[in-house]
């Protein structure tokens, strides 16, 4: 059923999960909205009980707004990753309810290329390896097994915003740099595109992952790919923990296959940092594990963190959508001329003129009016010479193929 929503009736309230960080919750409370911050995350029937009667929600990797939330919660209007990917939300579901889904898809990218770097050092001099020994009192000095990154050759799973940036350090370090990506991607300096994943597996001294979570990247390196890279090779994922089968990297590390590892992401992950955590891979020889800490630098949080609400800000202010990912995007600013309504509908021909004629019938005269369509969902900003759009929002909201409408 259609939604009217009157924007200016009370603040908004935005519920920010998982310690996002104190520079969002401090811009968004200088915008005048109300923020409720949480440190930790919530699931399913504690998630909805949370958020009820909340406008938007802010997460980061730990938060899932599945289906089943997203349609318990109908006063959420947006849903704000505070990290690059979005799998942890329904985008589809999302959408159909007429939410848009921001995240900051460039603000932690440095920070990610910068710890590749340091762990692809650290795994070829045995760093951790030789700090857990003098830790445990053994004195073990020897150039055995460790070797300069330098002339080595890079392959990089995923060339996207990160895997660029990775690109372009280890190059400068006199890395040579192969990649594989399923879309056609420009090369960064000398880097090289490589036909298949298999090709880029037998040719790598290290293989870095940056890759959605999706049906194609799910376990795409198990027992078979494993070996088809070179013997003593290293592999390195700061992606999504679906990625890498750790049972297979166990088998080929153990072996001798794989000579070293760094692990930033699993398949299970603790919701608090007072659970505990257990990997199949955390009592082998030179594994770098780390607790999904690839963007968790204070730069790349405070950047985050400004990007999102800067987003939040933008859609309750103006209705501006640019940078969601499941939702028609239309770039707009303050209303120069009269009030503005924003209308999500169902991407049917004929919507657009049912508008027009209510506005039209009310004696309102359309100043400016932006249109969007994606996934099956229009978005419509319309700027109306109106002194007071209530009663023209309220007719547009009960049209046939309106999903929300809002009159700010």
């Amino acid at each position: 059923m259609s939604e009217l929503v009157i924007s200016k009736s009370s603040p908004k309230k935005i519920l920010l999960m998982e310690g996002v960080h104190p520079g969002a919750v401090e811009a968004l409370k200088n915008e005048g909205f109300e923020i409720t911050a949480e440190k930790g995350a919530l699931q399913d029937g504690d998630l909805v009980k949370k958020a009820q009667g909340f406008q938007a929600i802010g997460i980061r990797s730990k938060t899932k707004l599945t289906a089943e939330v997203i349609k318990a919660l109908p006063k959420l209007e947006i849903i704000g990753c505070f990290c690059i990917g979005t799998d942890q939300v329904d985008l589809k579901v999302a959408n159909e309810c007429g939410v848009p889904v921001f995240n900051a898809p460039y603000s932690n990218t440095r920070s990610v290329a910068e710890l590749i770097i340091a762990e692809m050092v650290s795994l070829s001099r045995k760093v951790a390896y030789r700090s857990q020994q003098l830790h445990r009192g053994i004195w073990e000095k020897s150039a055995a097994g460790s070797n300069e990154v330098r002339g080595k050759t890079l392959g990089i799973v995923g060339y996207g915003h990160i895997g660029s940036q990775v690109s372009v350090l280890a190059e400068a370090m006199g890395v040579h740099v192969l990649y594989y990506d399923v879309l056609k991607k420009l090369p960064l300096g000398n880097a090289r595109a490589c036909s298949s994943l298999d090709d880029l597996l037998g040719q790598s001294d290290f293989v870095s992952f940056h890759v959605p979570d999706t049906e194609l990247t799910q376990n795409m390196m198990g027992t078979k790919e494993l070996q088809k890279m070179k013997q003593g090779s290293y592999l390195l994922n700061a992606s999504r923990g679906t990625v890498v089968d750790l049972d297979a990297l166990a088998e080929a590390m153990s072996n001798k296959h794989i000579a070293g590892a760094a692990i930033d992401v699993y398949p299970s992950e603790p919701n608090t940092n007072s659970e505990g955590f257990k990997s199949p891979i955390q009592e082998i020889e030179n594994v770098i594990l780390t607790p999904h800490i690839g963007g968790s630098t204070e730069e790349a949080q405070a950047a985050i963190g400004l990007e999102v609400s800067d987003s939040f800000t933008k859609f309750f202010r103006w209705g501006a959508t640019v940078g969601a990912v499941n939702f028609p995007q239309v770039d707009v600013g303050a209303v120069r001329k009269g009030r503005r309504i924003l209308n999500i509908h169902k991407n049917v021909p004929g919507v657009l003129g049912e508008v027009n004629s209510v506005i039209s019938e009310e004696g309102g005269n359309i100043v400016a009016q932006h249109l969007s369509t994606e996934n099956g969902t229009g978005y419509l900003v319309v700027d109306i010479d109106l002194p007071e759009t209530a009663p023209v929002a309220e007719r547009i909201s009960k049209l046939a193929n309106s999903i929300r409408t809002f009159a700010l």
